[in-house]
């Protein structure tokens, strides 16, 4: 997969990164910067992409 290749997003990851920079572009950020800002945002929250196959640990917050 390339660098920058939001493919491996769950649609609802895609929704909210895009919510996230529609608020950075809100607050005067540029649209890159925004962009940055909502896929790390999303990438903190969920840890990346797609995550499923037995095996994977379920977190308790």
């Amino acid at each position: 997969m390339p660098q920058g290749d939001k493919s491996a997003y769950t649609d609802k990851q895609k929704r909210e990164a895009q919510h996230i920079e529609e608020g950075y572009e809100k607050q005067g950020k540029s649209p890159e910067e925004a962009e940055r800002i909502a896929w790390a945002t999303v990438n903190k929250q969920d840890g990346g992409g797609k995550k499923s196959g037995s095996g994977r640990k379920k977190t308790t917050k």
